[in-house]
């Protein structure tokens, strides 16, 4: 790919010389550096164009009637446009360079690496986001090592892309700091929508709609045993045992981020057990809303039945290959899912 303005050159020039001047295949030259703009720095643009000049000029002296000064002044026409173009490209690509890195240094303050294990709990994450040239988006998730137990968040702000990143970046870091202070989730889940709420209090969505966030708050012990959900009106989690799927709905939905004060603060935790062996699939609604061509969702819960007893990496390496060849590689919504197995002793 690099080398194709050199190769177009050199048909160009071929053709040229080996065909019937009538054929006037020299006035494609100008070709060559205009394609050379799209992937070459600015000098070899140019010296590329040069070449081109030089070999018309040549030419013209083997077919003294090839039009050699018009296909000349469009040469260095276009070679003068090349050079120019590209160093806009350049420069472009250069400030996308640095965008990348703040994207990057973003990505690792709203979703921080995950360990793989604490005690006996086998933790994997996995984060798509919907557009292309973003490294994250509205989906986070994070995972602490408490005194009461091992305690994780899932959620989805309302939107994707930037705008919905500095809300989640604002519940990311309440729930960093919450899971270590306070005793009961209802406390955590009251910590996160108060800073859900003071972050758009101060950063206003734009437009009429509400800036708000599903989530779910869960916390294993570190023994295991069972499992403590809080569910915000997010996607219920998945716990496959053996071939044996569970669909962990709550009995009462709590209220969404953002919005207890206007429905009300009633939080409800739920227990399931959770054995050893067992594997546990938190996720967000962009997975389940995934679509084939056809419109068909992703048949998660279906998906997740097939699968044999796998550690959690595995299990996610599945599902992102899986997601990709559904939705024919194309993302509607941002991605974010935790896989959560707790060891045998």
């Amino acid at each position: 790919m690099r080398l194709s303005p050199v190769i177009l050159t050199v048909v160009i020039a071929s053709l040229a010389y080996t065909t019937p001047p009538e054929l006037a295949f020299s006035r494609l030259l100008p070709a060559a550096p205009a394609l050379a703009a799209a992937m070459w720095p600015v000098l070899p643009t140019v010296l590329l164009g040069t070449v081109c000049l030089f070999l018309m000029i040549g030419l013209s002296l083997v077919f003294p009637d090839l039009g050699t000064w018009w296909t000349a002044a469009g040469i260095i026409a276009v070679t003068v446009a090349a050079a120019y173009g590209s160093h806009v490209r350049l420069q472009r690509e250069r400030t996308l360079f640095h965008v990348r890195l703040v994207a990057d240094v973003a990505q690792q303050v709203v979703l921080s690496r995950m360990p793989r294990r604490f005690g006996n709990i086998e933790i994997e994450s996995l984060y798509l986001a919907a557009a292309a040239e973003a490294r994250i988006g509205g989906d986070f998730y994070e995972v602490a090592d408490t005194p009461y137990g091992v305690r994780l968040l899932i959620g989805d702000v309302r939107g994707k892309g930037l705008p919905a990143v500095g809300t989640a970046a604002a519940i990311v870091n309440a729930f960093r700091e919450a899971a270590f202070t306070e005793t009961g989730l209802v406390n955590v889940a009251r910590r996160l929508d108060a800073s859900c709420t003071r972050y758009n209090d101060a950063f206003p969505a734009d437009g009429s709609a509400e800036r708000f966030a599903t989530a779910l708050v869960a916390e294993i012990p570190h023994e295991g045993r069972r499992i403590d959900i809080l569910n915000c009106g997010h996607p219920p989690p998945l716990l496959l045992n053996g071939r044996s799927l569970r669909v962990l709905e709550s009995a009462v939905p709590s209220p969404l981020l953002n919005l207890a004060e206007l429905i009300g603060d009633h939080y409800t935790i739920d227990s399931f057990a959770f054995a050893p062996g067992d594997l546990l699939l938190l996720y967000t609604d962009g997975i389940a809303e995934a679509r084939a061509r056809d419109g068909e969702f992703f048949p998660l819960a279906a998906w997740m039945r097939r699968q044999p007893p796998t550690p959690p990496r595995e299990l996610l390496t599945a599902l992102h290959r899986d997601l990709l060849r559904y939705s024919r590689g194309r993302l509607d919504d941002d991605i974010a899912a935790l896989a959560v197995r707790l060891s045998k002793p």
